[in-house]
């Protein structure tokens, strides 16, 4: 079974085999707030990773931090594909599928995760005045951000918007930008699972590149615009993507199966590999195992805490009671 984002993607018995081969979504995506909402979430803290080896911490090159499961009654709350974290780690903005952003503030206790403080989910809306929500763009997939831009990846139709950030933070006027026709001719629910905006010391320092399932890279702006190919290895795809400081890339993957469950893995693409007409591979740091609290993880956020490289990733729930909003926190060994 090939996943797809609206199929049953855990259950049990021969009514889950039934759903997740004919496709039927158990939940259905709910609508996007008409305005700036302030939610409450709650979060319940996640101290180990692996529920049979409590005390390892050390998962192939990653050191496990900390991690919370976050749940709200709100119906809007959820389905959360891409992940930004600022520079000092306290402030995160999550896209979710229906068009929406999730803004909040870190909250810790001891330097492990516990909670969000301030949460508001806010619509996003086009230049036109239209919510992306009504809009051919609704399908709202991948998320980056650097300096006073943002840029939403979309499926279905595919599209990639940019949006301005204003000095208080808001994400407004969202414009449609220029893309291949090789990206707008995608497979309906295999677009742009990832975007990201390349660093200084990059080669294609500024560039937007994109990352579609099966593993189709587009450098989408700058001077070498044009095609890759992420090598596909062992039933995964690619969810996100997003640079280390020194240019090269994380790539942040996802499998499932109807008897395995999830799957994630990360993967460290050198930053010279990325350029036109290349096929990409890329070492594993970490791979989940069956006893992880992974779920369906689709964001990756990169961040620096004193001389700490730290990844957070963020699960899509599908907006699905089966499944669980997860923000677990890594630190990369060097």
């Amino acid at each position: 079974m090939r996943l797809t984002r609206r199929n049953v993607l855990i259950g049990g018995g021969a009514a889950a085999a039934t759903l997740a081969c004919t496709g039927v979504a158990l939940a259905q995506r709910p609508q996007a707030f008409r305005g700036a909402t302030a939610i409450d979430v709650e979060a319940q803290p996640i101290s180990r990773l692996s529920t049979t080896d409590p005390d390892r911490t050390r998962f192939g090159t990653l050191q496990f931090r900390s991690g919370i499961d976050l749940r709200s009654r709100v119906s809007a709350f959820g389905g959360f594909s891409g992940l930004w974290r600022s520079g000092n780690g306290q402030e995160i903005i999550a896209l979710a599928d229906n068009a929406q952003l999730l803004k909040a503030r870190i909250e810790t206790s001891d330097g492990r995760l516990s909670g969000l403080s301030g949460p508001v989910l806010s619509p996003l809306i086009l230049s036109s005045g239209v919510p992306m929500r009504r809009s051919r763009y609704y399908d709202t997939e991948s998320f980056a951000l650097a300096g006073n831009a943002a840029f939403v990846g979309v499926e279905r139709n595919h599209a990639v918007i940019r949006f301005e950030r204003t000095a208080t933070g808001s994400i407004v006027r969202g414009v449609p930008i220029a893309v291949p026709q090789e990206l707008k001719d995608l497979p309906s629910n295999g677009g742009l699972e990832a975007i990201a905006i390349a660093p200084q010391r990059s080669p294609l320092s500024g560039a937007l590149i994109g990352l579609a399932e099966g593993g189709r890279g587009f450098i989408l702006t700058g001077s070498r615009q044009g095609t890759f190919q992420m090598a596909p290895s062992g039933g995964y795809d690619a969810t996100d993507l997003a640079f280390l400081p020194d240019g090269d890339a994380l790539v942040l993957e996802r499998r499932f199966s109807l008897f395995g469950g999830f799957g994630c893995r990360l993967r460290r693409v050198e930053a010279s590999a990325l350029r036109p007409g290349a096929s990409v591979n890329g070492d594993v740091l970490y791979e989940s195992e069956a006893s992880h609290q992974v779920d369906n993880m689709e964001g990756l956020a990169v961040h620096r805490e004193g001389s700490d490289t730290v990844l957070s990733l963020i699960s899509d729930n599908n907006f699905s009671s089966l499944q669980r909003t997860l923000l677990l926190e890594f630190a990369l060994a060097a």
